[in-house]
């Protein structure tokens, strides 16, 4: 999608803070930290929401939650981290290419809001 924020990270086109990158999946610092460690991890493939998930493209969602929890081992969460994903607007999502944040780093409460 060439007008997605999103594609044009994962292209090159707008730079990053790469945390990591294989054939599948992009992971980069947001720019807008909510938490002490707060990484976005994206499938490179433009997959809409959350609500776009099928058999199709599942195998990516289960490598970048596996890829999420290597990732909060490297910034030293001890196994105390989130992973959130927000599907639609009414749900907060404000770029509409799947991504999943993880943050860390500090305590969280519950309902997060």
């Amino acid at each position: 999608m060439k007008d997605c924020l999103f594609c044009k990270i994962i292209a090159g086109d707008i730079p990053s803070d790469k945390v990591y990158e294989d054939d599948e999946i992009f992971a980069f610092n947001d720019i807008s930290p909510q938490a002490p460690v707060h990484v976005l991890i994206i499938p490179k493939a433009h997959i809409p929401s959350a609500a776009d998930i099928s058999a199709e493209n599942s195998a990516v969602i289960m490598k970048i939650f596996e890829k999420a929890a290597e990732i909060a081992n490297k910034k030293n969460l001890d196994g105390n981290f989130r992973v959130v994903t927000n599907s639609g607007e009414k749900a907060g999502q404000s770029v509409h290419h799947l991504h999943f944040h993880l943050l860390g780093g500090r305590d969280f409460s519950w309902p997060p809001g």
